[in-house]
């Protein structure tokens, strides 16, 4: 039987039937340390999601890993180096929650700019009696920059059609056949933009992207989005542009250091928060599972991976 470490707690279900056809150690419970040490030299494969990543240092105690198989798109978590370094194959699971982290996205600009949370505490506060709201911004006819034209990207550039908005982006190189336009220059494509969603990748070569030059270029006017990573965001820089009004607002569902949210983008009245939930819909979260589970067998038993990294 296969000897698994499963890194942190997924669904009930998924915890359930992996435990029901492998051994899985479950490192997030009490004395896993000890329990790693004692069954090193028997763990094949380590699953894990983007949330609870895979360190250096744990790859380094498991000299028999064979593959390490991850819950989520993103794997900034995993320390990709070393895996690779003992050519250790990993996989993630793609294309499954475009649609979803899509849609998220797209709530929060639409709920940004029409101040839909704020309208929502106002009426449940009791205060309509009192007098109405500010005026909010429209989303249609506007402009859309999306940061990271991949599959997620794509799929939010879609959603803006609807919207009949204009659109480019920012990436690393132009989308070969993409209907967008490509912005090359990152300060520039934020200070044409009314809204700016990020949906690239996270860790190193992304960290602090948006930085205090994109937000002064962004504005007073415009909106900042983030479903990717919430290192991608310098922080400190995006509450400073928000308190003193430099830019408009903010709609995040990452953060740099999750769950901890500082408190003085609690306290700002321009910015919707949501708790990293961007898949978290049962049907995507299923499609996940599947996925997961699907790279686990295509590793067992013919050694290759559906959707590796």
């Amino acid at each position: 039987m296969t000897c698994i470490l499963q890194i942190g707690p997924l669904t009930e279900r998924f915890n359930r039937g992996l435990a029901a056809e492998h051994e899985v150690l479950r490192f997030w419970e009490e004395g896993a340390d000890e329990l790693v040490n004692q069954h090193a030299q028997r763990i094949d494969v380590v699953v894990t999601s983007g949330r609870f990543g895979c360190t250096a240092e744990l790859i380094e105690r498991l000299p028999n890993l064979q593959a390490i198989i991850s819950f989520g798109v993103g794997y900034d978590a995993i320390d990709v180096a070393a895996a690779r370094a003992r050519n250790i194959p990993l996989s993630n699971t793609p294309d499954v929650l475009n649609d979803c982290v899509a849609d998220l996205a797209f709530g929060l600009i639409i709920d940004s700019a029409r101040q839909m949370s704020r309208a929502d505490r106002f009426v449940r506060a009791g205060e309509w009696p009192s007098g109405g709201l500010p005026l909010a911004k429209q989303v249609s006819g506007k402009r859309l920059g999306i940061v990271g034209m991949g599959r997620i990207g794509e799929t939010v550039a879609k959603r803006s059609s609807g919207f009949d908005m204009q659109v480019r982006y920012h990436n690393r190189r132009p989308v070969e056949g993409s209907a967008y336009g490509y912005e090359s220059n990152l300060v520039e494509l934020a200070q044409w933009s009314d809204f700016l969603v990020l949906t690239c990748p996270g860790g190193e070569s992304t960290r602090n992207l948006i930085n205090r030059d994109v937000l002064e270029a962004l504005g007073s006017k415009g909106i900042l989005i983030n479903v990717a990573r919430g290192s991608v965001v310098d922080e400190p820089a995006l509450i400073e542009a928000l308190t003193e009004g430099r830019l408009g607002g903010a709609g995040l569902d990452v953060y740099a250091q999750e769950p901890n949210v500082p408190q003085a983008l609690v306290d700002l009245p321009n910015v919707v928060l949501l708790p990293h939930i961007g898949s978290a819909t049962e049907e995507t979260r299923l499609a996940m599972e599947e996925l997961l589970l699907a790279n686990l067998r295509a590793f067992l038993e013919r050694g290759e991976l559906l959707t590796a990294v």
